[in-house]
């Protein structure tokens, strides 16, 4: 059995589709195991921190990605195989991330306030157990925040605590250098709008990997469905003739009995 025409097209764009999206959800899952598991951010797992948002991303990250792998799978499978039953699967979980999608990007855009807000207030419960305690792998993780915002503790400029995590700009760029609660409320404010863009156009691509699985389908299911039969062979000046017919249903009649 195979398929032709719009039928092929749709099975290597959903082959490409699902190579992509199997990479994402390795990644997504590869990048989720790393920050539970290293030893650079296992503490922020420990729930006197308070940073239960930062748990709750590691999770939905593992889990998302995890998800995103069965769906390539079944993608893969259906698509390689031209097997209904799969396309099938594939179509209903991809058509539930997708409404997720949506649903994610449109939140994150009428709440950037509040995630902002977690954000922050996660970043100042890193900070006041590093000040505290002086624990090597909160330090570490407040690198990486000053790094990804380009920010210094809460004094920016005037950081006296927390200076030796900040990125080594030297003295002109230390003094452009701002407070991190503030720069991390901004930037998820002012960015909201690209955000639920990327949620967007990410839905609008498993859309179209939707339809190109329903044309898949609709293509599999009339190859595989032969429309004519083979009925009489006769012979005609000594060489073979195929007579070939539509195969339409056909009723016996049977004899009753005496």
């Amino acid at each position: 059995m195979g398929v032709d025409g719009c039928g092929q097209l749709c099975k290597c764009i959903l082959i490409l589709f699902n190579s992509l999206f199997a990479i994402v959800g390795l990644g997504m899952v590869g990048l989720g195991l790393g920050l539970r598991l290293s030893s650079e951010t296992r503490g922020l797992f420990d729930v006197e921190l308070k940073t239960q948002q930062f748990v709750i991303f590691v999770v939905v990250l593992i889990i998302l990605g995890s998800l995103m792998l069965i769906v390539s799978i079944c993608g893969f499978h259906g698509a390689c195989n031209e097997n209904r039953s799969s396309l099938g699967i594939f179509a209903i979980l991809l058509a539930i991330m997708a409404g997720v999608e949506i649903g994610a990007g449109v939140l994150v855009f009428m709440r950037s306030d509040e995630v902002s807000q977690d954000i922050a207030n996660v970043y100042a419960s890193l900070y006041a157990q590093f000040v505290n305690n002086r624990d090597a792998s909160i330090g570490t993780t407040l690198r990486i925040f000053h790094k990804v915002f380009d920010c210094c503790g809460i004094g920016g400029v005037l950081e006296p605590l927390v200076r030796d995590t900040c990125p080594d700009k030297g003295f002109w760029g230390a003094l452009s250098t701002s407070a991190c609660p503030s720069v991390i409320v901004n930037l998820f404010q002012d960015k909201a709008p690209l955000i639920m863009g990327f949620f967007l156009a990410n839905s609008a691509l498993m859309i179209i990997a939707l339809v190109c699985s329903s044309l898949l389908r609709k293509a599999i299911r009339e190859a595989s469905v032969s429309p004519y039969v083979l009925l009489t062979t006769s012979i005609f000046n000594g060489s073979p003739s195929v007579a070939v017919y539509p195969s339409y249903p056909v009723t016996m009649p049977i004899a009753e009995e005496a």
